[in-house]
């Protein structure tokens, strides 16, 4: 009765959401039918585990998502529910690899105030975890809603399940196959524009926002056609498309595919039925390449980093695309921590910085003290040699490109840099997301109210904060998330990265 009584005033245009608070928690119908979640102390409610697509197994593995199917039953959307699949690759996404299932296109929503008429801005979360690892869920249970905006956060398919190439599934795809998980976040986007104003947003003013892959994912959304319109602003912590490394082609991404496929137990040339009948557990062993099965010229440790020019979801390079303004022009938080993980350790830094500052060399390796013989001390914020060259190489010289050619064609940008840790700790990669999440306390950087800020009206500026200026080609203002606290400073590793235009 209850399920008839909302279709029923959803068909003669009363909102469409269960009000009466005798009534228990909030009912919302979405495009697919109703969802009923658990309300909040103060107001609002969450909502965990909608389906935005159907379960992408058997048949609908390796194929784009596809709109997940009608239900007049109300569906309890209360519990976590699971990740997506992939091995174990340390703590960090441990709990993550044991719920692991190929049913995983799920998002959750948080939202103070669910009234069609709220129209609060949006945040959209898409976590990180090098596309191979970690899970949507647990997001939503910050408090960053108290500050009036609705926070969803999306799941997506990984490793070789999200972004397989094959010359079987291109042959059977109009010869285009890859970026599944790609298109899944595409979707979980339409999904956000479709319903979200249900549940008081407003999809008129969606910030998509990222952390690592999920901040090279929200880079590769803005070049993606597919993409546009589907928000309006964009936050990119620590992660730029290209990631600072060679992008794949299409046919460079089915020959990987090949090799996934022989270590699968199959012929290189196998069919799609014999993809599609393989083990998720044969599929994520399979994935785990090392340089020994690399031929191709793919360093493994980026195998699902490196952004694939497919011709259907990325129809350029990140590199071809920016250079030709093929770009969303939106407002943009762009920004790496001080000290993010070292990628060239135990290798001589030399060799490196020629190979990867071909034009600048001398003036490089004098910036990094490696003009004489001997090797320069680490430096207190950031690091020994080894973790400045991962730094600046993957993602500080990657972001002044992109900061670059975004202000270069109009686009308002902030970037910065996070070197900020409690007592005792040191900045590492991700440190930063707990600030924008966790509830602020005293003395501790003020992400939240920046971001906050931002999501609301464009710009991060707002209250008693140190102001945060606008980057332009002439100054290149950041800020500088100090341990003293924010402050703003100019040409962030210019010294370095000044010539270096690799996003």
């Amino acid at each position: 009765m209850i399920t008839a009584l909302l279709i029923s005033l959803a068909a003669a245009g009363h909102e469409p959401v269960a009000r009466d608070p005798v009534a228990g928690p909030p009912v919302v119908i979405t495009d697919a039918g109703p969802v009923r979640g658990e309300v909040l102390p103060t107001g609002g409610g969450i909502f965990r585990g909608i389906r935005f697509a159907k379960p992408p197994i058997g048949p609908l593995r390796w194929r784009p998502p596809t709109p997940p199917q009608s239900h007049t039953a109300i569906v309890d959307a209360v519990l976590d529910h699971a990740a997506c699949p992939q091995p174990v690759y340390g703590d960090w996404n441990r709990a993550a690899s044991a719920t692991g299932s190929e049913d995983c296109l799920f998002l959750d929503v948080r939202t103070p105030r669910i009234a069609t008429t709220a129209l609060l801005p949006v945040l959209v979360w898409i976590h990180g975890g090098g596309n191979r690892g970690g899970a949507g869920s647990g997001t939503v249970e910050s408090h960053i809603t108290d500050g009036g905006v609705v926070l969803v956060s999306i799941q997506y398919r990984l490793g070789a399940l999200g972004f397989l190439s094959h010359v079987a599934l291109s042959s059977e795809q109009a010869g285009i196959s890859g970026n599944y998980g790609l298109m899944d976040q595409q979707a979980a986007l339409q999904w956000v524009r479709g319903n979200i104003a249900r549940f008081g947003g407003d999809p008129a003013r969606v910030t998509i926002a990222g952390e690592s892959a999920g901040a090279q994912d929200v880079g590769l959304h803005m070049l993606a056609t597919a993409s546009r319109g589907l928000f309006a602003q964009v936050i990119a912590e620590s992660g730029t498309a290209g990631f600072g490394v060679a992008p794949r082609s299409l046919a460079q991404n089915e020959a990987l595919g090949a090799v996934i496929a022989t270590r699968a137990g199959l012929a290189s040339k196998a069919t799609t039925v014999q993809l599609r009948a393989l083990s998720v557990p044969a599929i994520l062993a399979a994935q785990e390449v090392d340089a020994k099965d690399m031929t191709l010229g793919i360093d493994p440790s980026f195998i699902w980093l490196q952004a694939v020019a497919d011709g259907r979801v990325l129809r350029e390079t990140p590199t071809v695309a920016l250079a030709a303004g093929h770009v969303a022009r939106v407002p943009t938080i762009i920004g790496v921590n001080a000290k993010e993980f070292t990628n060239y350790s135990g290798t001589d830094p030399r060799p490196v910085i020629a190979r990867e500052f071909p034009n600048s060399v001398y003036r490089v390796l004098s910036a990094y003290g490696l003009t004489g013989s001997g090797t320069p001390a680490a430096d207190p914020r950031l690091g020994d040699i080894a973790m400045q060259l991962g730094t600046d190489v993957v993602f500080r010289c990657p972001t002044i490109a992109v900061s670059k050619v975004l202000a270069a064609r109009g686009a308002p940008v902030w970037q910065y840099q996070f070197d900020y840790a409690p007592p005792g700790a040191e900045v590492s990669h991700a440190s930063e997301v707990r600030f924008v999440f966790d509830r602020p306390t005293v003395g501790q950087p003020p992400l939240q109210a920046y971001w906050l800020d931002f999501v609301r009206s464009g710009d991060p500026n707002g209250g008693s904060r140190p102001n945060w200026p606008r980057y332009d080609l002439a100054q290149r203002a950041y800020l500088h998330f100090a341990q003293s606290g924010p402050m703003a400073k100019t040409d962030l590793r210019g010294a370095v990265c000044e010539g270096r235009d690799t996003p």
